[in-house]
C-alpha cells in the first residue's frame, strides 16, 4: 500500500516540475505508465532433510523439556535452579541469528562448545546424529523460523 502512494505521490511530484518553466506552445506529453512492480510470493520452507515426528517429539519431552520446557519457552522444571536461564526455543529473535550447524553442536557437544552455558549438557553418548538433527528440525518448528 505504501509504495502505490509513494509511487503516485512520485508521478506527482514528477508532473509538477516538469511543468514549472516549460513555455504555453510546448505540448505536454502524457505521463508514461510507470513500471509493474512484482512482489514475489511468500516462498515456502522447503521440506527439511530431518523431519520432525512424533519420536522427535517425545525425545524433546524427555530430555529437554525438563529445562526448556514443554512448550519451548525456557520454563522447564529445572530451570529455576539454573544459573543461565535456559533459550526460549519459541523465540525467532535469537534463534534466526543461528545456523542449524550452531544449534546441531550445541545439543551434541554443550553449551561450551559453541561459547554458550556450561549448564547445557552435552548428548552425543545419548542421542544419535538423526535425532539430534530432527532435534534441530523441531526447534526450528517451535520457532517457526529459518537458519541464517
Amino acid at each position: 500500500m505504501n509504495r502505490v502512494f509513494i509511487l503516485i505521490g512520485g508521478i506527482t511530484l514528477m508532473g509538477i516540475l516538469t511543468g514549472c518553466g516549460q513555455e504555453p506552445a510546448e505540448q505536454k506529453k502524457p505521463p508514461t505508465e510507470p513500471p509493474a512492480v512484482s512482489i514475489p510470493p511468500a516462498q515456502s520452507p522447503a521440506p527439511r532433510a530431518h523431519p520432525v515426528t512424533q519420536e522427535t517429539r517425545d525425545t524433546y519431552q524427555f530430555y529437554c523439556a525438563q529445562c526448556h520446557g514443554t512448550a519451548g519457552h525456557g520454563n522447564g522444571i529445572n530451570a529455576p535452579h539454573l544459573t543461565v536461564p535456559p533459550r526460549d526455543h519459541t523465540k525467532a529473535d535469537y534463534l534466526e541469528t543461528r545456523t542449524d550447524e550452531h544449534l546441531f553442536i550445541a545439543i551434541q557437544q554443550g553449551g561450551l562448545a559453541v561459547g554458550r552455558a556450561p549448564c547445557m549438557p552435552s548428548w552425543q553418548h545419548t542421542l544419535d546424529e538423526n535425532t539430534i538433527h530432527s532435534l534441530v528440525s523441531y526447534i526450528r518448528e517451535l520457532c517457526q523460523c529459518q537458519a541464517l
